[in-house]
């Protein structure tokens, strides 16, 4: 059945106008004023709202064992609650516990319930020749084209130099993505075992135990060392002035290396890790942490100087009760908070109604920029004729409170508890399904597909023509 949405502006990353929107099956086939209204047609008012692209979150941990426990949101509870936010398509981590080809398989089996598309990247926890050649079928036959490198955890998933090194080589081979999870393991290890023998084990030992600094000092290694081999960087979940700063360096050298901070990293700050109410501070505890008074306000210019592309949430839920498996050890606290749910209107509400951003900037850094990076664009993250129809409609007007009690991820804490929201998504369609309704939640258990990712992206433009200069400068030497 073709769907119709009638009256509203049409907003992608590059321009906005007034139009309507045609989708037939799977697709947008036509984008314009006045279009008509094929017989039997479904016709969603949009007058008065915006019409964008559904919001890509590119780092989520959904069903995922971490820390001794599981997050509480599947890949169907996780996609739902995304779609009543806006969100239409998320990437997810497959973190190995052996063969990479066997967790990718794994995490197939438990995304095929997903309401909404789905991506993976794969976390590389470890090197040795068997993980290089399954890079290779990952890449050229499962379509995964980025590849996450831990920095911390250690005597966990964090590797060494040695190991990043090696790792970000073979990305450069098959034209995938290098990213990394920046903060130095060792530094941190070290604070963690100094304040727990000063008795700090309370959820205020977190943040003490990850200053900005080591976020970047971690940001500034993998830059430099994904310089020298060639290999275009992605760091994930920037929450300190000092690694957005080092990836503003890198880009004015000309580097390809793309910054992606999250929507609790632009809204909270490490106030909330010495509240009296040991619940509520440890609900707070994820990796990297939320940073003091002043990072949230560097991370917006970082934003709106274009030096940060893309907001994602790292929505990785759990409950009170297994956060309190800490109680005793903060380290011990599982890492993560949620807040896929609610991403798309807490930047619209502090980035474009404050003015910081406009309207086609918050396209850019919640859709088409992940799009862009990760090579599904103009498949992705865009309004136009040959795209999937994954549509939003934005009532710009339309305001809530945000609630624990009211949101539809399962864990039972939101970090943004309490915060009004001026721009709500009404209407969420996922390749042409009408998923979300003004509050009817019409999804379908294992509706969403699969998308893979061809190697060598847009990422990749002007870099095969840098090496063409050093081989030259080598040979006339």
């Amino acid at each position: 059945m073709a769907i119709v949405i009638r009256g509203g502006t049409v907003i992608n990353a590059d321009n906005s106008v007034r139009a309507d929107v045609l989708i037939e099956g799977e697709k947008i086939v036509a984008v314009g004023p006045d279009l008509d209204v094929p017989a039997g047609a479904e016709v969603i008012e949009a007058g008065g709202c915006n019409v964008m692209p559904g919001g890509i979150d590119p780092h989520t941990h959904m069903q995922l064992p971490f820390m001794g426990t599981r997050v509480v949101d599947d890949f169907y509870t996780g996609t739902v609650a995304g779609a009543t936010g806006g969100t239409t398509m998320i990437i997810d981590f497959v973190i190995p516990d052996g063969s990479l080809i066997d967790a990718v398989a794994t995490w197939q089996e438990r995304a095929a319930i997903s309401a909404t598309d789905f991506g993976f990247h794969v976390a590389i926890t470890g090197w040795n020749e068997k993980v290089s050649q399954e890079m290779a079928v990952v890449t050229n036959e499962h379509g995964i084209n980025s590849y996450k490198f831990f920095m911390a955890y250690k005597n966990a998933i964090m590797v060494s130099d040695e190991e990043l090194i090696a790792g970000f080589s073979r990305c450069r081979d098959l034209g995938a993505i290098a990213a990394v999870h920046a903060e130095t393991g060792e530094l941190v290890f070290q604070l963690q075992q100094e304040l727990l023998k000063k008795g700090i084990t309370g959820p205020e030992g977190h943040p003490q135990s990850r200053p900005s600094e080591v976020e970047g000092e971690a940001a500034d290694r993998a830059i430099r060392i994904a310089e020298v081999l060639g290999v275009p960087l992605y760091i994930v979940h920037i929450g300190a002035q000092e690694a957005s700063d080092a990836v503003t360096r890198a880009r004015l050298r000309g580097q390809r290396v793309f910054g992606e901070t999250l929507a609790g990293f632009l809204t909270v700050d490490d106030s909330v890790y010495y509240d009296k109410d040991w619940d509520f501070a440890a609900s707070h505890v994820m990796s990297p942490c939320f940073k003091p008074k002043g990072h949230p306000e560097a991370l917006w210019k970082a934003l709106q100087a274009g030096n940060l592309q893309v907001i994602g949430t790292d929505h990785c839920t759990f409950n009170v009760e297994q956060k309190r498996m800490g109680l005793e050890d903060f380290t011990k606290i599982p890492n993560g908070t949620g807040g896929i749910e609610d991403r798309m209107s807490i930047v619209w509400q502090l980035g474009v109604n404050s003015g910081l951003i406009t309207p086609n900037e918050f396209v850019a850094a919640t859709s088409t920029n992940a799009a862009r990076i990760f090579n599904i664009f103009p498949q992705k993250g865009a309004i136009r004729v040959g795209a999937d129809a994954d549509v939003i409609v934005f009532d710009p007007e339309k305001s809530k409170t945000i609630s624990a009690k009211t949101h539809h991820q399962k864990n039972d804490f939101n970090v943004f508890e309490g915060r009004e929201v001026r721009g709500l998504t009404v209407h969420t369609l996922s390749r042409g399904n009408h998923i979300y309704a003004d509050g009817d939640i019409r999804a379908t258990k294992g509706k969403g597909q699969y998308v893979p990712r061809k190697p060598f992206g847009e990422a990749y433009q002007g870099m095969q023509h840098r090496d063409r200069i050093a081989n030259a400068r080598k040979i006339d030497r």
